[in-house]
Formats: C-alpha cells, sequence, structure tokens
C-alpha cells in the first residue's frame, strides 16, 4: 500500500506571520515553520511553546458546572459523608481515580474507590456499583471517565439517596444524566480553552478547583501527581497542545525525577530506569501493563498499584500486572491470527468494502480493542471488532486518519444498546441479532462519507529541507518541541534529490532493513540514516539514483558523544 505525501507550503498570510515569529525562534524560518503548523500565531506564544508553565494552566472554574461539583464536594466533607471514586477500567480511568482518591486522602479519611469489572459490569456505571455504594452508606460518587450518557442509573442511584458528580471527557448527548455536577469540556455551551482533556485531565482540574476554593496553598501535592496525568494523556491519545501540552510535559518530569512508588515499580519492570522516559515510552510501555490489568483480570489492581505507599508492595504489584500484560500478549497474538484468517478466507468480501467489521463470540473481550488498532493500521479501513459479553456483542472500533468513526456509528444508534467515545476511538454493544444489520450500515455510511485519500497511509510533512538545515543548533531546538504526540507530532521533514554515499548496506536478521550514509547538494556533510523494512528500495539507491526522503531527526548517544541520525519513513525515486 503506497502512502501519500503531503506537504502544503505556507500561504502567503502565514509567510507574513513567519516573519514576525523568527526572532523569537532563532531567526531560524524551519523552526518558525513548525511554530505554524502547530498553531502559534504571535512571538509570545513561542515562549510558552517551549518553556510550558504551571501557570499557563487555565483557571479549572471556567469549566460549566465546576462551582456546582466544588460546593457538593465541600458540604460532603462537612458532613462526614462517605465519598466513592469511580472510574473506567482503563488507563485513564484508573489513573483518574488513584489521582483523585490520593489527592483528597489528605483531607479526608471517609472515602474509597471503585473499578467496574470489564466482564461482569462492562463499561461506565453500574447498577451492581450503585448497590454496593448504597450498601456501604456512600452518599456522594465521583465518577471518573465515564457516565456521561449514563441517564438509567444515576437515576436508580437518585433514587437511593446518591449524588452523581460525572467527570468525563466522551461526547455528551442532547439527554443528560441528572448528576450534581457535569464536568466535561465538551459540554454544549463549553466554553472551556482545552477541549480535549483526558479523563485524568478532568479529574486534576476539579482537584485544582477544590484546591483554590479551600485555600490550600501547598501546590506541591497537586503537581506531584502530574505523573498520572501525562500517562494518561498520553495512552488515551489526546491532542499535546495547550493546557494538555503543559500537564503533559511537567507529569514527564515527574516521570523522570520522582514518580509515584506505583509508577516507579512499573517503569522498573520496563527496564526504564535512569533512561530518559518519553510520551512513546508511555504509550508502548508503561500503558499497556497498567491497561493489562482492567483487561485480563480487574482494574481495581491498577489503582492499587498507583495509590501504594510502600515500595515493596507497589513492586509487588507491579509484578502481578506484568504477568498480566505477558499473558495479553500471548492472546493478542493468537486473536490477531486468527482475524487475520478470517480476513484471509474472505478476501473478496472485505476487498470489496471500506470498512471491516467482525465478530467472534468467544474473543477475549480485553483484547478487541488491541485488534481492532492493528487491524485499522494493517488494513487502512476504519474497523469494528465484536466479542460476547454478558449477552450481548460488545466491542470496540477504531477509525483511520480524518475519518470520524463517532458519527459513524451514532448513525447505526438504534440497533445499539449502548456506545460512546471519540473520534477515531468508540465502543458499543448490540444484540446479537443486530450484528448482521450493523455491519451493512456500518459500511453504508463508511462508503458514503470516506474519501479516496483517507483509505490509505497519510505522512503529513511539516517542511522540506535540505541537509545543510541540518546543523546541531537546529536538532537541540527539535528537542525543545517535546513531548510529542496527536497535534504536536515529532516533525516529519522531506529532502530530494539525495544519493548514496556509497557505503549503505542491507542489515537485519533478514537484510530487510538498509543502514544508510546519504548526501545532497547542500553541504559536504554525510548524515547517517535508517530505513526499516524498506529493502526493496536498496538497488537503485546502491546504483547512486537520486531519492526523495521523508524522515524524523533522532539525536543517539553512545557513551559521551552525541550523533544525529535520520529515521526514515518513506522512500520515493527523484522526479528529476
Amino acid at each position: 500500500m503506497s502512502t501519500n505525501w503531503n506537504y502544503q507550503p505556507l500561504s502567503l498570510s502565514e509567510n507574513q506571520l513567519l516573519e514576525k515569529l523568527l526572532p523569537a525562534c532563532g531567526n531560524n524560518h524551519v523552526i518558525a515553520e513548525l511554530q505554524i503548523r502547530r498553531g502559534v500565531r504571535d512571538p509570545k506564544e513561542v515562549e510558552g511553546f517551549f518553556n510550558p508553565a504551571i501557570a499557563d494552566l487555565h483557571d479549572p472554574f471556567l469549566m460549566p458546572d465546576m462551582e456546582k461539583a466544588v460546593n457538593r464536594l465541600n458540604k460532603a466533607m462537612g458532613a462526614k459523608e462517605r465519598i466513592m471514586i469511580y472510574g473506567d477500567y482503563d488507563v485513564d480511568g484508573t489513573t483518574a481515580v488513584a489521582l483523585v482518591y490520593k489527592y483528597l486522602q489528605n483531607y479526608y479519611s471517609n472515602i474509597e474507590y471503585y473499578i467496574p469489572t470489564r466482564y461482569e459490569e462492562g463499561y461506565g456505571i453500574s447498577k451492581k456499583g450503585i448497590d454496593y455504594a448504597a450498601e456501604n452508606n456512600v452518599k456522594l460518587i465521583i465518577v471518573l471517565d465515564c457516565g456521561i450518557k449514563a441517564i438509567k442509573e444515576i437515576e436508580y442511584a437518585k433514587e437511593k439517596g446518591i449524588d452523581f458528580i460525572i467527570c468525563d471527557h466522551h461526547m455528551p448527548d442532547e439527554v443528560l444524566p441528572p448528576a450534581v455536577a457535569i464536568l466535561n469540556p465538551k459540554m454544549p455551551g463549553s466554553t472551556y480553552p482545552c477541549k480535549h482533556l483526558s479523563g485524568c485531565g478532568v479529574g486534576f482540574k476539579f482537584m485544582q478547583a477544590f484546591a483554590l476554593s479551600n485555600g490550600l496553598s501547598n501546590h506541591n501535592e497537586l503537581e506531584s501527581l502530574l505523573d498520572l496525568v501525562a500517562v494518561s494523556i498520553a495512552a488515551d491519545i489526546v491532542p499535546i497542545i495547550g493546557e494538555n501540552r503543559v500537564m503533559a510535559f511537567h507529569g514527564l518530569k515527574r516521570l523522570n525525577s520522582n514518580p509515584n512508588l506505583g509508577l516507579r515499580s512499573i517503569i522498573r519492570l520496563c527496564k526504564l530506569t535512569n533512561k530518559s522516559i518519553s510520551i512513546s515510552d508511555v504509550i508502548f510501555k508503561i500503558g499497556p501493563r497498567i491497561n493489562a490489568s482492567g483487561r485480563m483480570q480487574s482494574g481495581v489492581e491498577a489503582v492499587d498499584l498507583l495509590v501504594s505507599r510502600d515500595l515493596h508492595d507497589a513492586y509487588e504489584k507491579g509484578k502481578a500486572i506484568d504477568q498480566y500484560n505477558k499473558d495479553r500478549k500471548e492472546l493478542d497474538k493468537k486473536i490477531t491470527e486468527e482475524a487475520n484468517t478470517l480476513i484471509e478466507q474472505n478476501a473478496n468480501s472485505f476487498n470489496s468494502k471500506r470498512s471491516i467489521v467482525i465478530y467472534n463470540p468467544e474473543w477475549h473481550k480485553g483484547i478487541i480493542g488491541i485488534l481492532a488498532s492493528r487491524l485499522t493500521e494493517l488494513y487502512y479501513k476504519p474497523s469494528v471488532v465484536l466479542s460476547l459479553s454478558n449477552g450481548l456483542a460488545s466491542g470496540s472500533s477504531r477509525s483511520v486518519q480524518g475519518f470520524d468513526i463517532y458519527s459513524a456509528i451514532n448513525a447505526s444508534r438504534d440497533l445499539l444498546e449502548n456506545f460512546g467515545g471519540h473520534t477515531y476511538a468508540v465502543g458499543l454493544s448490540m444484540k446479537e441479532e443486530n450484528v448482521a444489520e450493523f455491519s451493512r450500515r456500518f459500511e453504508e455510511y463508511v462508503a458514503a462519507n470516506i474519501q479516496p485519500h483517507q483509505l490509505s497511509p497519510q505522512l503529513n510533512i511539516d517542511a522540506e529541507i535540505q541537509f545543510a538545515d541540518i546543523t546541531p543548533e537546529f536538532v537541540a531546538t527539535l528537542e525543545k518541541f517535546n513531548p510529542f504526540g496527536p497535534s504536536n507530532q515529532k516533525p516529519i521533514f522531506c529532502t530530494k534529490n539525495v544519493f548514496d554515499f556509497g557505503t549503505s548496506k542491507l542489515v537485519g536478521r533478514n537484510l530487510e532493513h538498509i543502514k544508510l550514509e546519504l548526501e545532497d547538494n547542500s553541504t559536504s556533510r554525510v548524515l547517517n540514516a535508517i530505513a526499516f523494512n524498506m529493502a526493496p528500495y536498496f538497488e537503485a539507491i546502491h546504483a547512486h539514483k537520486p531519492i526523495d526522503i521523508c524522515y524524523t531527526i533522532e539525536q543517539t548517544k553512545h557513551g559521551n558523544n552525541t550523533s544525529i541520525q535520520l529515521m526514515i519513513k518513506d522512500i520515493h525515486p527523484s522526479k528529476v
């Protein structure tokens, strides 16, 4: 499958803006262009981008219902009511519960937490959870990373004398649950500046408002919890711009210097101790281990780990969760093979469609979200994967770049028992007898609305540069664009008419990769590069034919020496 390269030169007005930004960008045109592509429009914003400050966090009371939420929490604490912190079983939910519980525990003891089981209770607020709260005289439930669609459940809780404060970030419907307060930056009419907080991020803003309302001046108490927010931001793939960027930046600093004991044990198990932890490390190493608890067993074990106050206890809990992750990988491999076999056996049907919907009642519910992601990456089609859980076909969906899968699933909401999520990922459930009709209507919607370019991989190029631009100073400035993630991806560059210096070679167990030494006409410098799984290009490169390359720039360290390496994303023959 060929990859489309997308590069849009700056417009006339953007070039005028570039001139304004240049002094703040060290008079480097490429750095200024990168800033513009990340939405920076004022020279003062450049400093804020390169040096995110806690002071740049928004006033939490800008979020609708925040005052109501704080007043109800203060009332509960004043009356010594029992409070339950309730959250989803994924990384975002468990970090959110851990954050709110840890912070409030500093000031209040009549408090507990609850994570529903994926297999008995399913996603969101459960009747079982409410019954448990009622039996234990809970009067206030703070729910995190879910609840925005739990109308019947919260009505049921009200009948039992239990109030709810909802802290969510998923898309709300027109009809809202009868909660005391709903904290959600996506609420209709909300003018809160950061629309795409993680669920844990919403919990952090709630605690920030609670601290302000009570004159709690120990800011380190709250800021020390930003490592949890950073993990949630990375794992839930929310845009790392604006307020999210500030929280991710300072959360990563905490992860690298003094993480909470639970995270410290996971870092040790990931073999990341004394290494510089990045957002990528959270996504691929730390996040999956925390998630494995809710996927394979119970998400409450992840919260137990994250609120642990004893290093030995945390390490033992971490080892158990690490084993869940190993089990998850084995199961993941098995189910992926089964899914690919199913697709290959029905290749004619799958190839003619713009979407994938597959259902196997035997598949492990904890793995199907991962499988949906993998199928989307492999076949580059919006994908829905379903298994049987509690008598319903339940599952997850993932989308391709630029296609709103939430709207696609919403178009068939009459067939669904429940659904919720974001533009690129939605959870859903339906009766088994509705699966075939859902598949038909989902394909119909996708075929009618997806654009041809969305059905193949895209590389969005930030800037076209020459090798002469890649100086140590330039690379050092690129490092300040961290942390990387959605809306602030690692910059991708394009250089045209590049040649092999004559020393490139095939490497890897099956000689599937190319280790390159490249040059262009802008400088006499030769740059090292690596192109993974691109062996088919080797013959043309070795024949000294000109190529165009897309790449990111990495700094590699060998002892005390630092060198620059290009990570090749794609190669095209030059059009000379």
